[in-house]
């Protein structure tokens, strides 16, 4: 859904994960001592990969730049609250760093949305540019989720129809026996 915005040409394509404090990645890390314990712990093979929300989004990024050609990328952590430690880095430091640091036409994808959502409208499509353009950037373009795209409706579509031909509904609407 994103093809068209990255034809057009642009700078550097920022992705911006919600984001969630530290301590719950260490909390859902099932080793007890890899997540978050070292700067690079997404990149060092774990078996707390399977329930690390971080190293999936990284994941996530791999896979879409190495699919769509993209170069010029970096990701960020959006919505943090309180004093403690959030993922980082927060996207609102580095929109206006990108911007300092020349980039004057930023596209950002927020792909932990499927749909696009008062928040990341405002925290990214309102405020962010005006930080983006405070900062000295010239174009930001949030690069809307996947809302109603035929691709998107075809996968639900497809998502829905294996689970009800695996067995996983019956007619009533209740879960199908497991076993």
């Amino acid at each position: 859904s994103a093809e068209k915005m990255l034809q057009g040409g642009y700078d550097h394509l920022l992705f911006s994960f919600h984001g969630l404090p530290e301590r719950h990645m260490r909390k859902a890390d099932p080793t007890g001592g890899h997540c978050m314990t070292a700067k690079n712990c997404c990149e060092v093979s774990s078996p707390a990969h399977r329930t690390c929300y971080r190293a999936q989004c990284f994941g996530t990024v791999r896979a879409f730049v190495q699919r769509a050609g993209v170069t010029r990328f970096s990701v960020s952590f959006q919505s943090r609250l309180g004093r403690e430690p959030w993922l980082k880095p927060y996207t609102d430091v580095e929109i206006p760093r990108l911007a300092a640091d020349g980039v004057k036409k930023l596209l950002v994808i927020c792909p932990a949305f499927v749909s696009d959502c008062l928040e990341t409208l405002e925290e990214i499509g309102i405020r962010g540019r005006e930080l983006f353009e405070q900062a000295g950037g010239k174009e930001f373009v949030l690069i809307p989720c996947m809302n109603e795209h035929p691709r998107w409706i075809a996968t639900l579509e497809t998502l829905v129809r294996s689970a009800f031909e695996r067995g996983h509904y019956n007619h009533q609407h209740q879960p199908a026996p497991s076993g």
